[in-house]
């Protein structure tokens, strides 16, 4: 009973937006200390025809996770796109990614 009245306050993978499934990706797969998954998509309105401002297009990750520690920066990064390539291969124009480990000094 509990769950038929929970229903309809969870999504489906289908109505999720772009920014909660790259959050719950990073989440499940780096267990972060900090995630902070923000969507820049208005700051590049105009600079193809296709790109409104509009939507998820332009999307930055800023996380720090253990998993990182003595990991190269490229393999970070490298880690972070095989993950999330089937965002990009859906039409992800842009993806910034900011990995740090614990401990490790970040600009944000």
């Amino acid at each position: 009973m509990l769950l038929a009245w929970l229903e309809p306050f969870s999504q489906s993978n289908e109505t999720m937006t772009l920014q909660t499934r790259i959050e719950e990706k990073l989440t499940a797969a780096f267990a972060p200390e900090r995630l902070s998954v923000i969507n820049e998509s208005h700051l590049h309105a105009g600079h193809q025809p296709d790109i409104t401002g509009t939507g998820e297009t332009h999307m930055r990750v800023r996380i720090v996770s253990a998993k990182f520690a003595g990991m190269p920066r490229l393999a970070r990064h490298r880690a972070i796109t095989e993950l999330l390539k089937p965002e990009l291969d859906a039409g992800l124009h842009a993806l910034a990614v900011e990995p740090a480990a614990p401990g490790e000094p970040v600009r944000w």
